[in-house]
């Protein structure tokens, strides 16, 4: 019976169709283990996308399928991570021009979704910050995806549970939380929904581990998880007393610093990492688990042109060109 199937597909199936089955044949029932781990698929090449596939190549020497819609998306995600690497290792001889070949050789680059999952053991999703976009993405690599894969999301604060809820495999969707800078911050939060398994978490916190990160596990319940839920208070307090001009930011950001010994202040951390044009974009699901609507100084600041992220005005040039004088 065998022998005819295997027969029948050689005969009617095209060559890398008939490829494929038997992948899938032969990984069917993979136990869920670091070592099983073999091939890694990030999905987006943006910030925060390109960072991990860096990350995952640098440090875990996995090869890594990186994906996004356009190529060049794809070749601008590709540039930033030339750019990390040449600054802050290769510059300082912190790596050899041959490894930093190695790390960039590994990294392939992909515009078809079937092309990122169907061979994947691990995949990172970092699109960007809306809970359909991400449950769409989440439908079509499990689609592709072998059945043994997991599927990891590094969403900053959307449940878990409803990104997957359009999967076949609930009890290997997981949240992977990278913090910015990748290379730099030593936490990921691994996020567990009430459907995610033992397995699926002890893999991912191993992963992470070998990443060289510091893993910590919580429920996707909690609206943020842990770190951005209670740092979110405080950077609100610090934007409702600019917007009532208390003190600029920078005087803010000051105060902080030295008064609770934090190497960054609430606002300058937002003006870094573009906080104010991920909150903007998640604004529904914020609604929507927290029943808190943004701060007004938010949408006033992004409908300006001031969302923040690398190279692009925040809320401490909105205060010194607009607000103040406002």
């Amino acid at each position: 019976m065998i022998f005819h199937m295997i027969s029948f597909l050689f005969q009617t199936l095209p060559t890398e169709h008939t490829v494929i089955w038997f992948y899938f044949l032969a990984i069917k029932g993979k136990d869920m283990r670091l070592d099983n781990i073999k091939h890694v698929s990030v999905i987006g090449a943006g910030r925060m996308g390109s960072q991990i596939s860096e990350l995952l190549s640098r440090l875990g020497g996995y090869p890594v399928i990186l994906w996004d819609l356009e190529d060049e998306l794809l070749q601008r995600g590709l540039s930033s991570i030339r750019a990390r690497l040449e600054k802050h290792l290769l510059k300082k001889e912190k790596i050899s021009q041959d490894e930093y070949e190695k790390i960039l050789g590994r990294i392939e680059t992909t515009t078809e979704l079937f092309h990122a999952a169907y061979r994947a053991d691990f995949v990172v999703e970092a699109v960007v910050e809306n809970l359909q976009v991400k449950k769409g993405i989440f439908q079509r690599l499990d689609e592709h995806a072998p059945a043994h894969a997991v599927l990891a999301s590094n969403t900053s604060a959307l449940n878990i549970t409803e990104i997957g809820s359009l999967t076949k495999r609930r009890d290997r969707v997981v949240g992977m939380h990278f913090f910015n800078p990748v290379a730099v911050m030593k936490l990921v939060e691994v996020v567990r929904g009430p459907l995610t398994s033992e397995d699926t978490v002890n893999v991912t916190c191993a992963l992470a581990k070998r990443l060289g990160k510091e893993p910590v596990v919580c429920k996707d319940f909690s609206f943020g998880f842990i770190a951005n839920r209670a740092y979110r208070a405080m950077r609100d307090e610090a934007l409702q007393m600019v917007w009532e001009r208390v003190a600029s930011p920078e005087d803010i950001d000051k105060a902080m610093k030295l008064g609770y010994a934090l190497p960054v202040g609430p606002l300058e951390l937002g003006d870094m990492v573009g906080s104010w044009e991920i909150a903007v974009a998640s604004e529904d699901s914020i609604v929507k688990e927290t029943g808190k609507r943004l701060h007004p100084l938010i949408k006033m600041m992004v409908r300006a042109g001031y969302p923040g992220g690398p190279g692009r005005k925040g809320i401490y040039d909105f205060w010194k060109e607009v607000f103040s004088k406002w």
